[in-house]
């Protein structure tokens, strides 16, 4: 489900659209994806990083099913999928937000064909899903530094514990 107010978090037809758009005025598309539950300095300094890598920003965002799939914890996601989205794009460095409920962002990946695919350093470069995909039409796939100690998983932990 898509917000109709934000032109910005969008469906999966009307990113390709932008996508296309995007390609015809020579822009980069880099592309990235996450759970952005709770948004924290760490999020805002990795999407400024990947945003640098080319023009346009997409963010897959794993909706409330796929955040309980990958077993971050029973209670998570803290906040629901569309707020996540409305969190996002009021940043100024992302251009789309789509919301996914795949296990894997592959057929996200595949459908938008960014020029750049990008991961936060807890993932490495051989292990990104679709980095392959992307290689293979001559694409980067680049696994940014992550910022020390910053994790949602550390915060929601320091907020539950008192520290």
């Amino acid at each position: 489900m898509t917000d109709q107010t934000n032109s910005r978090i969008m469906d999966l037809v009307n990113v390709q659209r932008m996508a296309h758009v995007w390609r015809l005025k020579s822009d980069r598309i880099v592309f990235t994806n996450g759970v952005f539950d709770i948004l924290h300095r760490g999020h805002a300094t990795y999407l400024e990083q990947a945003a640098a890598h080319g023009h346009r920003l997409v963010i897959g965002l794993n909706s409330d099913a796929s955040v309980k799939r990958l077993g971050k914890g029973m209670d998570r996601p803290l906040n629901r999928q569309d707020d996540r989205a409305q969190v996002l794009t009021a940043l100024r460095c992302v251009d789309a937000v789509v919301i996914f409920d795949q296990d894997t962002p592959l057929e996200l990946i595949q459908a938008i064909h960014p020029d750049v695919l990008v991961k936060g350093g807890d993932w490495t470069v051989d292990k990104i899903v679709g980095g392959e995909y992307v290689k293979k039409y001559g694409g980067e796939v680049h696994s940014l530094p992550l910022v020390e100690g910053l994790s949602t998983t550390s915060l929601v932990d320091r907020i539950r514990h008192g520290g």
